[in-house]
């Protein structure tokens, strides 16, 4: 899944700058629901690590039942945060 092309289905184009805030909460309530709905495991990942990277990404408790899920989660934090800081 690439990040350009979930950003053009949620958000209508891939420069996050362009954004409008409206746009933007619209989208990201959109990404919540399909987050919610969908049980594919990969999907599920992808859709909350772009929500992560928005800053709207729900507690791993929440969001992942299988603890391979959330560490792997966690791993994602780690190299987001590790790449923030380069």
């Amino acid at each position: 899944m690439d990040f350009d092309d979930q950003l053009r289905r949620y958000f209508g184009t891939a420069d996050l700058t362009s954004i409008h805030p409206e746009a933007l909460s619209a989208g990201i309530e959109h990404m919540r629901v399909d987050f919610g709905l969908t049980t594919d495991r990969g999907r599920r990942f992808a859709l909350w690590a772009v929500l992560y990277m928005l800053g709207s990404a729900m507690d791993l408790d929440k969001a992942f039942k299988d603890e391979a899920d959330r560490d792997s989660a966690r791993d994602f934090m780690d190299l987001m945060d590790r790449a923030q800081d380069d």
